[in-house]
């Protein structure tokens, strides 16, 4: 049989919010690999993603892999160090006898995850191994539901980004007709907030951080102080003066 590697989406941290084919992967795999953070001077602690997956698959199962989650500074050696090991690791399980593999993401696997590099390189070392995904709710969609504030309707586009992509990109968006979400704006926050009322959009911008988690918080962006968590998601809503205005 075919090795098969499966990245699986578990959403913002709620484990409520899996869905049932993410629960159904997850029990039925091998092994679990879920992201930690490398900590050269001890052992890291449980990430987001073992966290909520926890409830569903039996610890001897669960592998951690650490990547260098807090590096800002692109394509590091650190970096690439730690995805080169995470793949190594993943093609020992297959040469072990491993078939069934899933690497827990939170979110969506194909939306800002670590998923896509190790599978690349899983690739690269085993290319017999299948890999597949399975969609998770992201942010953005719990966000969205939690506030009451639809992302898109009508006519209207809906533009993810994140902030590390700089102001410009971000400004660009919000003078556009549509919804604007920005992702890992905790380092950028008050020059986001900055731009949002330079646009008049300011007012009905909301930020959800630390979602799913106990003691999340989702409210007016102007609420949020000056220094959000790193896990924290901005929601611009399009300008909406009547209903079904952009049919």
């Amino acid at each position: 049989m075919t090795a098969t590697l499966t990245g699986v989406g578990v959403g913002p941290g709620d484990p409520e919010l899996l869905t049932l084919r993410a629960v159904r992967v997850l029990r039925e795999a091998d092994v679990v690999f879920v992201p930690v953070l490398d900590r050269p001077d001890g052992a890291p602690p449980p990430g987001r993603a073992e966290t909520t997956v926890a409830p569903f698959v039996p610890s001897d199962r669960l592998r951690r892999l650490p990547f260098a989650l807090d590096d800002r500074g692109g394509v590091t050696h650190r970096r690439e160090s730690a995805w080169n090991a995470a793949a190594r690791t993943v093609a020992d399980a297959v040469d072990a006898g491993a078939q069934a593999l899933a690497f827990a993401t939170i979110g969506d696997p194909n939306v800002y995850s670590t998923f896509g590099y190790l599978a690349q390189t899983v690739r690269e070392l085993r290319p017999a191994v299948a890999v597949h995904t399975v969609p998770g709710i992201t942010a953005m969609q719990e966000l969205a539901a939690r506030s009451g504030v639809p992302l898109c309707e009508g006519r209207e586009p809906l533009t993810l980004l994140p902030a590390t992509a700089g102001l410009a990109l971000f400004a660009d968006a919000v003078a556009g007709p549509g919804t604007v979400v920005a992702y890992k704006g905790w380092r950028r926050h008050t020059e986001l907030l900055a731009e949002l009322r330079r646009q008049g959009r300011l007012a009905d911008a909301v930020l959800g951080s630390g979602l799913g988690l106990a003691g999340d918080r989702v409210g007016p962006a102007t609420e949020a102080g000056d220094d959000p968590p790193y896990l924290s998601t901005l929601l611009v809503p399009a300008r909406r003066d009547r209903r079904g205005g952009k049919l």
